[in-house]
């Protein structure tokens, strides 16, 4: 069964979006937060959900939508590490 794995720019980018939200509307943060740490769940059974993102070949990196927000994975192995995640406002 595939592992969901965190990298820590991973974290640090949910560090980061808490703690841009968080002083507008903490409960509004701590929604967006959850929503984030749960969505890779579906990857588990779903891996290649995700559009493929090309331009990392050979490496096999996609990308997931979730509302507002983007997660970059990657298949690796018989693992998922999630890479980044970001709004889809931020200059990226």
């Amino acid at each position: 069964m595939r592992e969901i794995r965190w990298t820590g720019k991973a974290l640090s980018d949910l560090e980061r979006l808490y703690a841009f939200l968080a002083p507008k509307n903490e409960q509004a943060a701590k929604r967006v937060l959850k929503t984030l740490i749960s969505a890779p769940n579906i990857l588990v059974t779903n891996p290649r959900i995700g559009e493929q993102l090309f331009q990392f070949a050979p490496r096999e990196v996609r990308r997931l939508l979730i509302s507002d927000y983007e997660m970059r994975y990657e298949l690796r192995d018989s693992d998922i590490f999630v890479l980044r995640i970001w709004h889809t406002r931020e200059q990226r």
